[in-house]
């Protein structure tokens, strides 16, 4: 229940400083997340919204530099629900937005070599059929189907989702932002939150190199550096960005172009189809947190060592130095989102730690900040697992299928 009135807060705020910018919610991050939130709030009529872009162009970040993947094939039940919401929502983006999703469901593979692990998963695979996710349990052989020259000499099982692919991000994230103009909401770039303003433990306005803007709500919907922007705030938000590397191959037809995004479980290792073109990529979890998005081109050797161990047919093909990238994960201590309201200041939101996933669940997060702020809790999905108070309290259930 909410214990405070927005109408109240503005007055207060008219009183005490004055107008220079004004705004019902000031969002933090015109990446996906920040874009979606921003829609769906102008969707339902709140179109006083300023999103704050720190880039001299939005859309540059982690949302632009994603491997892209979208799937159902969770251990968590909340991020199964998610994406349920959000991957239908992207079938039908064009239509309702206007923009381009570019929705390829190919499915993605899982390939298991561990026996153990294999069965653990079984409990994984109940509770997404509970679920109504249509995962197939496949042989080795089965698999190998699926993938030229796939090694399967020591997979004990797979799984399979057709309804999981992966779609444009930026064609997302651009639908959101271009809709949410149109209707009325503010973007501003070269625009980061310097600093925050409080009274009565709440935030009442942002601080940017363009003015002070006074504020009924703050969302803080800026990925990878959702950690620090709470942390000039006075909040301590559990996001660290850490860098994931996707090397590219030459274009190279030897693997058709509708292969599921297919990952080995064992090493972590995926690979997936980009027109002509391969997209292979594999964590290095001891690599401390940073902000750097170069190229890590000494972990190549640790990466290729288990791509053609798992895809020998890619020691036929050549590596794109020019097209590789790299960009940040924005990871809590259990891998799922940090959504809803900070509890010792509930007119500032979070909605950022997807840990790899916030491409894929964009339009549910929106559609549940603005639950949150229009109707005082979000209630399409429920998020309680989800919101920051978890980790104090010792209740985490981290989701495990982490790639």
């Amino acid at each position: 229940m909410l214990w405070y009135n927005s109408a109240n807060i503005i007055a207060h705020q008219r009183r005490s400083f004055g107008m220079v910018h004004q705004a019902q919610v000031v969002i933090i991050g015109a990446g996906i997340i920040g874009a979606s939130v921003a829609y769906h709030l102008a969707a339902r009529g709140c179109t006083e919204v300023v999103v704050l872009e720190k880039e001299a162009v939005e859309v540059t970040g982690s949302t632009a530099r994603s491997a892209a993947g979208v799937r159902h094939q969770f251990s968590s039940r909340t991020n199964i629900l998610l994406s349920q919401y959000s991957i239908e929502r992207y079938k039908h983006f064009t239509e309702e937005i206007g923009g381009h999703a570019e929705l390829h469901q190919h499915g993605y593979l899982f390939l298991f070599n561990d026996q153990a692990a294999w069965q653990a998963y079984q409990a994984v695979i109940e509770l997404q059929r509970s679920l109504n996710v249509p995962v197939e349990v496949l042989t080795p052989e089965q698999a190998a189907g699926y993938i030229p020259e796939l090694n399967i000499s020591d997979i004990v099982g797979a799984t399979y989702c057709a309804e999981d692919g992966f779609v444009d991000p930026h064609g997302i994230a651009m639908g959101y932002l271009n809709k949410a103009r149109e209707l009325g909401v503010k973007v501003l770039r070269d625009a980061p939150a310097l600093g925050f303003e409080f009274a009565d433990d709440q935030v009442v306005a942002v601080q940017t190199p363009q003015g002070t803007i006074r504020c009924n709500y703050v969302v803080n919907a800026a990925g990878p550096y959702a950690g620090e922007v709470g942390k000039t705030a006075g909040f301590e938000i559990p996001i660290k960005p850490y860098r994931r590397c996707i090397y590219v191959s030459d274009p190279f037809p030897a693997l058709p172009k509708d292969i599921p995004l297919t990952i080995d479980v064992g090493t972590g290792a995926y690979i997936r189809k980009e027109q002509d073109t391969v997209l292979m990529g594999l964590s290095n979890h001891n690599e401390p947190s940073s902000h750097d998005t170069t190229v890590d081109w000494d972990w190549l050797d640790t990466v290729l060592e288990a791509m053609l161990n798992r895809f020998p047919i890619l020691e036929r093909a050549g590596l794109s130095e020019r097209q590789s990238w790299a960009g940040s994960y924005e990871i809590t201590p259990d891998h799922l989102p940090i959504l809803g309201r900070m509890p010792n200041c509930p007119n500032w939101l979070n909605a950022a730690g997807f840990s790899g996933h916030g491409v894929m669940h964009a339009p549910a997060t929106g559609l549940l900040i603005a639950e949150e702020i229009l109707d005082g809790r979000a209630h399409s999905i429920a998020i309680d697992e989800l919101r920051i108070e978890r980790f104090a309290a010792g209740e985490l259930h981290a989701e495990r299928n982490v790639i």
